[in-house]
């Protein structure tokens, strides 16, 4: 499109209900000129029916955090009880966000759905994130502060303490959700993770199984996994570690048989494909009436910051879902995706297209 057509676009994205000599006023063009960019956009699709209604594009829903991580890097060991010099770096982050993010770079359209303080915090995630997804639907609350993780790590690179201000997500409720039901229905994937609260896990569990949407739950940590839904009941992918398993299926997994059980009993919960991850173990997966496979984790790979890893693993194993690729296929991009990204200093790996992690995944084989 041209400049003209984005115009006439973002006016009718605007009010879809101007008349044509309306918009040719506010655009300062002629109503004829106007009559034929808009007759053109007709002819592309981009637009249809009365008053001009734009065609909804199936968008990935992703649903859950999206926070501002600081890191404090201490130059000497920990003194307590007075000031410690240490270096600052700041990126964003937020599980929801993070996946939203890899699969925005990976050609996918996506809209993050989240909650955030009227602050400068959003105003770096929305800088950082609207390039990759539609952060238009995020609701701003005044008054609260946007989502944050703080760490403080010694020398060695080990955490000495982190404080987590989360407590924005509990106004990412049901009510909050509904008004956005339109939008979630029409989703070609939901994927939602579990800095929601139970309530609005269970609400938009209910909605994809009405609406017939393909779904995904992500949980954040194992003290969270009290807000996993009562039953995995049309969930497409649950995908998440062996402590979060253990939690959720009540087992202990000590050894790879155990590890096989824990997920024959997930998908005995009613998910149709489960992703159990154990590090450096590498990970047991299976789909549905299928037989658990372990695949072993990417060899020799030099880390360079385990954030955003297992969220880049997600990335990588929805885009091969949604790209219609086999599970073993999905599973091999969501392990290349997350090894590559262990190697960059980046929860986010800057430099991932389509083009490059198919070129990564023909390397590999």
């Amino acid at each position: 499109m041209n400049e003209k057509e984005r115009a006439v676009l973002d006016l009718i994205r605007a009010n879809p209900y101007l008349s044509q000599q309306e918009m040719a006023d506010a655009l300062s063009m002629s109503r004829p000129s106007l009559a034929n960019i808009i007759s053109g956009l007709i002819k592309q699709g981009k637009i249809s029916g009365r008053a001009y209604i734009l065609p909804e594009e199936k968008e990935i829903i992703c649903i859950g955090g999206a926070n501002i991580d600081r890191k404090f890097h201490l130059i000497e060991q920990t003194q307590l009880g007075t000031s410690n010099p240490a270096s600052m770096s700041v990126s964003v982050g937020g599980v929801a966000r993070n996946i939203g993010e890899n699969l925005g770079r990976l050609n996918h359209h996506v809209r993050l759905l989240t909650v955030a303080g009227n602050d400068s915090d959003w105003d770096v995630i929305d800088r950082e994130s609207s390039a990759y997804m539609d952060v238009s639907d995020v609701g701003q609350l005044i008054g609260k502060s946007t989502g944050s993780y703080s760490a403080v790590l010694d020398p060695t690179g080990e955490l000495v303490i982190a404080l987590a201000n989360m407590e924005i997500y509990d106004f990412l409720t049901p009510d909050y959700l509904e008004g956005k039901s339109r939008i979630i229905s029409n989703a070609s994937m939901i994927i939602i993770d579990l800095n929601c609260p139970k309530e609005s896990v269970d609400y938009i569990k209910n909605l994809a199984n009405q609406k017939g949407n393909p779904l995904v739950i992500i949980p954040v940590s194992s003290p969270k996994m009290n807000r996993m839904p009562s039953d995995l009941n049309g969930v497409t992918w649950f995908v998440c570690n062996r402590d979060e398993a253990e939690t959720y299926t009540g087992l202990t997994i000590d050894n790879e048989e155990d590890w096989k059980k824990a997920v024959q009993k997930l998908l005995a919960f009613g998910a149709e494909n489960v992703v159990v991850t154990s590090g450096s173990r590498g990970i047991m997966a299976a789909s549905a009436g299928s037989e658990p496979i372990r695949f072993p984790a990417i060899e020799n790979v030099h880390v360079e910051d385990v954030t955003g890893a297992g969220d880049a693993f997600v990335s990588g194993l929805l885009h091969g879902h949604l790209i219609g690729a086999s599970l073993e296929e999905n599973v091999r991009m969501g392990l290349l995706n997350a090894a590559k990204t262990l190697e960059c200093s980046y929860t986010v790996r800057p430099e991932l297209t389509r083009d490059l992690l198919k070129k990564e995944l023909e390397e590999l084989q």
